[in-house]
């Protein structure tokens, strides 16, 4: 029986956003009987390819945005830099998941910090820096630390390592004292991050704990289930459903965390959307993230997140189109060769170094297996 309230398949739901994981969304929702209208300034992004039609426009252009809520039944986003403004004015109109109040915290770093310690959720040492006076005034035990610009910043972008006062000026005065945040370097053992989901009832449910490795400050590997104790497992989940009911969030979140080496759990960021660590998500679990998103934006109940097998995504950046050996094509035949591989390419015209490009979710009965065929992707695809 439908929940109350549920759009009907057939319905149209919105997108802000063209990147690959309105894509991913644009799929998921599809395959479940909706049409999608995105609202992108690129044509031919990987959402806008995906698409059931395309408002070619800017995310504050609000004749656009009255565009867009005129023709779908509910709205979602793909990125957190939408404008706050843009999704006040679309929830005037229509169900907007997630709603501009939570994003603003997630897109700002001071007021993401803050509501952390404001909810009582365990989070690192840190200090809000708008001026040059704040860092006279920050605490010895935040150095070393990283500064970090409040706003805008994206793997591993707008930040700097800082092991003094004097280097931390430096830095901001590279950021053009740009607000940002300070925070004293976390001893921590790994990274991992949680997905939550929320629906407008308030019911809430979490995907397994996933392991993060980093390269350069971009994702490079996630491993699932994390390689970490049961019980530490389950607090890391209660955190993220802690953390998206204070924050009245409805939507698809992923929350990510440092593991100290004496066993602690710091929240570092949230992400308001799906998440780059969660597209294992899609051949790994009986609902994917995307279909969650979908889920919750057409108001149907939320689906099972049990993972079905253990699961290694490895990311693919442009740099693997700049081997000379591979003459500027990656030898896709030979992954798609190996049994448990799962290809996923992006759309994107124009290969780039960073860029991401597109990601390889490799499956196994036992997490080793999977972590084997990951390592022949990375070899395969000379990714170090």
């Amino acid at each position: 029986m439908p929940h109350s309230g549920m759009l009907p398949p057939g319905s149209w739901l919105g997108c802000l956003g063209g990147g690959q994981l309105g894509r991913m969304f644009v799929h998921a929702a599809q395959a479940m009987g909706y049409q999608v209208l995105v609202l992108d300034p690129d044509a031919n992004g990987p959402a806008a390819q995906a698409a059931n039609d395309v408002i070619v426009a800017q995310y504050d252009d609000m004749n656009a945005i009255d565009a867009l809520a005129a023709r779908v039944a509910a709205v979602t986003t793909e990125f957190e830099n939408v404008p706050a403004a843009s999704l006040e004015r679309l929830a005037a109109k229509i169900p907007t998941r997630p709603g501009a109040s939570a994003v603003r915290v997630a897109q700002d770093r001071r007021k993401e910090k803050r509501f952390f310690s404001a909810n009582g959720l365990p989070v690192g040492e840190f200090a809000v820096i708008e001026s040059a006076n704040d860092l006279d005034a920050a605490a010895d035990s935040l150095f070393p630390g990283i500064l970090k610009t409040a706003t805008l910043g994206y793997d591993g972008k707008g930040q700097k390592r800082v092991a003094s006062r004097a280097e931390a000026l430096s830095a901001f005065n590279s950021f053009s004292h740009t607000p940002c945040v300070l925070e004293a370097l976390v001893p921590f053992a790994m990274e991992v991050s949680v997905l939550v989901a929320r629906d407008a009832t308030g019911e809430t449910c979490v995907w397994p704990v996933q392991e993060n490795e980093h390269v350069n400050g971009i994702l490079d590997l996630t491993i699932v289930p994390a390689r970490i104790a049961t019980d530490m497992s389950a607090r890391a989940q209660t955190l993220a459903k802690q953390l998206v009911t204070a924050l009245d969030y409805v939507g698809v979140l992923c929350v990510e965390i440092f593991v100290t080496k004496s066993g602690a759990l710091l929240l570092n960021e949230i992400a308001p959307r799906p998440h780059n660590s969660g597209h294992y998500t899609i051949e790994a679990c009986v609902t994917s993230q995307f279909e969650q998103q979908a889920r919750v934006l057409a108001g149907a109940p939320l689906g099972d997140t049990s993972l079905v097998q253990p699961a290694v995504m490895v990311n693919v950046l442009g740099d693997v189109w700049f081997d000379p050996a591979t003459s500027m094509q990656p030898a896709w035949n030979e992954i798609l060769a190996m049994s448990g591989v799962h290809l996923h390419l992006y759309g994107k015209a124009e290969p780039r170094r960073a860029r991401k490009m597109g990601h390889v979710t490799c499956v196994a009965a036992t997490l080793d297996d999977a972590l084997g065929s990951a390592r022949e992707v990375k070899r395969v695809l000379r990714i170090t």
